[in-house]
């Protein structure tokens, strides 16, 4: 599937602000289901831009704007090819698999998406309900995740109005309701428990005429795990769905404080924010 984004974040502040030092992680990742083929950002007012990779590879555009202005706009378009096909309920979990996921080398490597952060917390109590709610611990990290990810999707209640970007995993889960980030938060916090390897994935998600997919509006959420012998595969909890060539991955990160798409400083008052996103599904180019 190829797919044309349009991503545009418009910054409106109350008086004029200047010395706009900013961070933006817009620009869709290369890996091997993934291809960028074009990605243009414009930003407005004119501004210093730099391009670089961080530690967790992602694409990151950084940009300092000194004039006074009291309104920022930043559009990124790209066009993007993902090939996918379903695979993770096809996954044999064999020995060598399991001896590769208990072994103290699996897990000295992958520490940063085992470890837990702010955001993916969550409490012993709600752990065990959880847990209690899947049907317990099993010696399949593939089945458990799965389970979880129904679980998710079968008890939060999809809601824009429950939470913000600075809510946690374990205020989420007492409200039983949020956003993408929300359940991916969740979700990670119970893999991270379990000691499954996984890590936060910002995107997009191309939702057709007649799907019932959420989260096409804005840029979306969803989960990774790492399989032995496999690789990442992706999980989206707010659908319950394997992630397929619908999702365009931009950044990955243990929560979503490495992922934000734009975050950054400036000298001035207060300010909001309007977000856009279209993607659309193209058969040629």
């Amino acid at each position: 599937m190829k797919y044309r984004i349009k991503h545009t974040n418009i910054f409106r502040y109350e008086s004029e602000v200047e010395q706009s030092l900013n961070t933006t992680r817009l620009k869709p990742r290369n890996n091997e289901c993934q291809r960028v083929l074009s990605y243009i950002c414009n930003i407005t007012p004119n501004s210093m831009t730099k391009e670089y990779v961080d530690i967790w590879r992602n694409n990151i555009g950084s940009f300092f704007i000194a004039e006074k202005h009291k309104e920022l706009v930043i559009t990124t378009s790209s066009i993007v090819s993902v090939q996918k096909a379903p695979y993770i309920f096809q996954i044999q979990y064999s020995e060598e698999m399991k001896n590769i996921f208990h072994s103290q080398m699996f897990r000295e490597h992958y520490l940063p998406y085992l470890s837990m952060s702010y955001y993916t917390t969550l409490t012993q109590a709600q752990i065990d309900e959880i847990l209690t709610g899947v049907g317990g611990l099993i010696d399949n990290p593939v089945r458990l995740a799965c389970n979880i990810m129904y679980y998710l999707y079968e008890t939060i209640r999809y809601d824009i109005d429950a939470t913000t970007v600075n809510t946690t995993a374990s205020e989420a889960y007492a409200l039983k309701a949020g956003v993408c980030q929300d359940y991916t938060h969740i979700m990670l916090g119970v893999l991270r428990y379990c000691g499954i390897p996984a890590r936060y994935i910002s995107g997009y998600l191309y939702a057709g005429e007649g799907d019932k997919l959420i989260g096409d509006t804005a840029t979306h959420a969803w989960v990774e795990i790492m399989v032995p012998g496999i690789g990442w595969i992706g999980l989206d909890p707010t659908n319950n769905v394997e992630v397929l060539d619908n999702h365009v991955i931009l950044c990955v990160g243990r929560d979503y404080r490495d992922v934000s798409p734009v975050e950054g400083v400036y000298h001035g008052g207060a300010h909001t924010l309007e977000v856009k996103v279209d993607v659309r599904k193209i058969m040629h180019l």
